[in-house]
Parts: structure tokens; C-alpha cells; sequence
């Protein structure tokens, strides 16, 4: 009786779920432990291998099952797969029509959010739905683009709801003044309303040339494709949102907005996609188009206003997060392939410990680099998924760049731009058709 219970004890403690949108925290670590060291000469264990439809949402695993949403003709499909096999359970579809207008691929791109008894997805045309978990039946749906007044994105919907308490939030990006709701979780309908032209009416344009006020144009765009972040900060609950024009902060309970801080590219065809990281009373945001790079900011005691501790290119992140390791940020930095530097800054500073360029030769970069990889952090280690496939496993260490190993994935190929996902010593890899499930348990663990 005592071995087992010891051994449940370490089962337990190894294995963890990862239901939602960069894992069970929503910064992308895992307390996983004995996962391999390095990947083999002969390459990684494939558990399974399955041919899924085109997206960019990673999957969610929670209980043993994998939810993937994708789109495959003219529907968008939730599915469900069992995790250790890759057989396929429920599904529910439904009717997509969706285009993307840069001609990139015209799946979803959010991802599935897990609880005990309900699977939330939103796929790229706006349509947000409750699925019952267990048997993909649908509990509620709510069309965004019909109930709110949404301007179009630019690449469709991205932007991951997340749970506090029995809240859904949801970036919708709605004008005027909906830029955020509150759902109710278990019914769908709507709590409160709220981040727009009140708040940002105004407001200096920080970062930008005589930081003008901010002079609200009713067909602006809202949504960014970052995913909101809950923290206690300052003894108060908050959800930081990355918007378009900047990280705002709202209580989650009522919507209403404790501040807002400019944050975005000169440009117009430009995007907010990295999430916030929180720790302590600190916040760090990047973005990468024309001169944006981050921003770390000090919520102050209030939490009505934030100051700035430091700005810089050192980090410049386009879609993925970066890693946060013992008070160093990890991040594959740069707008296009071309520009990527993997690169390490100091949180606290901003300043650049090391880079590596992660460009290539010019139209033979393939699998030879990671280009913006996302990247995931367990185990004492940084996981990386190339643009090309190629997986890479990092220690991380402020004072070089420490490659451990890499191995281009066989079924995996340009674009891979969905981070990795960890769950019980499998790691699952997704590029625009495939679904990779891979064993990075040491052997006997």
C-alpha cells in the first residue's frame, strides 16, 4: 500500500492538464517533471500522427482528451481525440464561411478552453460556443459579430476567452464601448459591457510623436489577437487586456476599467498579438511592427495608473509570448522570418544578455532555423517549435544561448505558429495539417 501510494504521489505530481490557451497558468510553463533531457540521434517517439484541417488554434487537453478546433471545407469543426491514441470521439460543426484577406488559412485561431463540464471555443468569424465537454453537445452560442457592433479584423478572430470564476471574457471588440464583455459562463449571457471610446477618449497617444490625445473614430478596431491575463495585483483582482490601442485593465467582476496605457504601431496594418505577462505588481507587453518592441510597467498601489520602469527593442514578439525563467525573458523576437533574433533580455531592465540570429540564408531557412518559434517552459528546460517544424529543446542561461537538441518534426512543415502543448509527458505539435503527439517521457517514467 505504501509503494502505491508513493507512486501515486509522483504520478501526480509529474502529470498536469493543459485546458486552455498557454496551459493551466496561462503563461506557458508546466510543472511537469522527468521529461527527456534531449531528443534522440533517431529522432523523438511519435505516439500518433493525425491529419487535421487548416487553423492555427492549438489544441486543449484536460481528463485524457485532446479538443481541437479546426476547419475543414465550409465548416469549422470542434473534435474530440483521445490523447494517448489519437482516436477521434465527438465532434460538433458547424457552418464557416469565413476568408482570410491576406490569404493566409482560413481556420480558426483561438484556442478551445476546458473545464470539468464545458468546452469553449471561438472561431475566426466571431462564433463563440459552449460545448458539454464530455459529449460535444451544444449548452449555448453567441454570434459576437451580430450581437456587437464589431469592425472586421484583420485576420480574423483571435483572441482566446479565459475563465475567472463563473465570468467569461471575451475580447470582442465591439464599438463603441465593447470592446471587452462578461459573459455569464454557464447561460452565455452577457454580464457587463465595457473598454472603448470612454476610456480611451483623450488619452495621450504614448510613444507616438507629441503623444496627442486620443480622438475616438467609431469604425476602429478593438480586438488584438493577445489573450487577456487574471492576476491579483495591489490586493485586486484584474484582467489585463492587450487591445489594439493598448493594455487596459478592467475589474472582471463589473468591467469597469481601472486604466489604460497606449500601446501600438504607427502603422495601421498592424496587430497586438503577445500576451501580457504579469508578476507581482508588473507588467511586461511587446509587440513587433515599426518601432513598438516592449514595455515594462509598474501597476501603481491604486491600480488607477502604471509607470514605466523601462522601454525597448530588445523584445520585439509578433504572435507568440516569450518564456519567463528566473528573471529572464526567452523569446524568439521579430515582425516576418527575415527579422528573428532568439534572444534573452532581462526582465527587470530590458536589457539584452544575448541573441542568436535565427534568419537563415536568404529562401533556405527551412529546417535550419526556428524563425518566431513559440515556445513553452517545463522541466528546467524551453521548448521550441519552428516555423518549419524543427523542435528545439533550450536551457535557459543568461550568459549564452544553450542548445540542448533539435529534430525536425517528419509531418510538420511552414507554418507552424501554434505553441506546443504539455500533458502528461506527451508534447502535441500543430501546423496547418498535422496534429503530432510525441513522448518526452524518460523511459519507465
Amino acid at each position: 500500500m505504501r509503494i502505491l501510494i508513493l507512486f501515486a504521489i509522483v504520478f501526480c505530481a509529474r502529470a498536469e492538464d493543459w485546458p486552455r490557451f498557454l496551459g493551466p497558468r496561462g503563461n506557458g510553463t508546466s510543472t511537469e517533471t522527468n521529461l527527456i533531457d534531449s531528443i534522440p540521434a533517431s529522432g523523438a517517439k511519435i505516439v500518433w500522427d493525425a491529419r487535421v484541417g487548416a487553423g492555427y488554434s492549438a489544441p486543449s487537453v484536460r481528463a485524457g482528451q485532446v479538443i481541437l478546433h479546426h476547419r475543414v471545407g465550409g465548416e469549422e469543426i470542434v473534435q474530440s481525440v483521445d490523447a494517448f491514441t489519437g482516436k477521434a470521439g465527438w465532434k460538433y460543426a458547424y457552418p464557416s464561411s469565413y476568408v482570410d484577406p491576406y490569404g493566409y488559412n482560413n481556420g480558426p485561431r483561438c484556442t478551445p478552453l476546458l473545464t470539468e463540464k464545458y468546452c469553449y471555443t471561438f472561431g475566426a468569424e466571431g462564433k463563440l460556443l459552449c460545448l458539454d465537454v464530455k459529449r460535444g453537445s451544444l449548452v449555448w452560442q453567441r454570434d459576437t459579430s451580430k450581437d456587437w457592433n464589431v469592425p472586421e479584423a484583420f485576420f480574423g478572430v483571435g483572441s482566446t476567452p479565459v475563465l475567472e470564476g463563473d465570468t467569461l471574457l471575451v475580447m470582442v471588440g465591439g464599438q463603441p464601448n465593447a470592446g471587452m464583455v462578461g459573459l455569464d459562463a454557464a447561460t452565455g449571457k452577457t454580464k457587463w459591457e465595457s473598454v472603448g471610446e470612454k476610456n480611451w477618449e483623450g488619452q495621450p497617444m504614448i510613444g507616438w510623436r507629441g503623444e496627442p490625445p486620443v480622438k475616438w473614430n467609431a469604425s476602429e478596431k478593438q480586438a488584438s489577437y493577445a489573450t487577456p491575463v487574471v492576476a491579483t495585483v495591489n490586493g485586486a483582482r484584474q484582467a489585463f487586456c492587450l487591445m489594439r490601442q493598448g493594455l487596459v485593465s478592467v475589474n472582471p467582476t463589473n468591467g469597469n476599467v481601472n486604466f489604460s496605457f497606449w500601446f501600438r504601431s504607427l502603422l495601421n496594418d498592424s496587430v497586438n498579438a503577445s500576451c501580457p505577462i504579469v508578476v507581482g505588481n508588473r507588467v511586461f507587453i511587446s509587440a513587433a511592427y515599426y518601432k513598438v518592441g516592449s514595455v515594462l510597467l509598474e501597476v501603481q498601489p491604486d491600480n488607477k495608473s502604471v509607470k514605466e520602469i523601462w522601454r525597448g527593442l530588445g523584445m520585439e514578439m509578433h504572435f507568440s509570448t516569450p518564456s519567463l525563467v528566473d528573471g529572464y525573458l526567452y523569446g524568439f523576437s521579430g515582425r516576418d522570418e527575415p527579422d528573428a533574433l532568439f534572444r534573452c533580455v532581462e526582465y527587470a531592465t530590458g536589457k539584452v544578455m544575448w541573441e542568436r540570429d535565427e534568419r537563415g540564408p536568404k529562401h533556405a531557412r527551412e529546417w535550419k532555423t526556428f524563425g518566431r518559434a513559440p515556445t513553452i517552459y517545463a522541466d528546467g528546460k524551453i521548448y521550441a517549435l519552428g516555423e518549419w517544424g524543427l523542435l528545439g529543446i533550450f536551457k535557459p542561461n543568461p550568459q549564452k544561448c544553450e542548445e540542448v537538441s533539435r529534430w525536425q518534426v517528419p509531418s510538420l512543415h511552414y507554418p507552424c505558429w501554434a505553441a506546443p502543448v504539455l500533458s502528461n509527458g506527451k508534447l502535441y505539435l500543430r501546423s496547418e495539417d498535422h496534429l503530432v503527439c510525441i513522448d518526452l517521457a524518460k523511459p519507465g517514467k
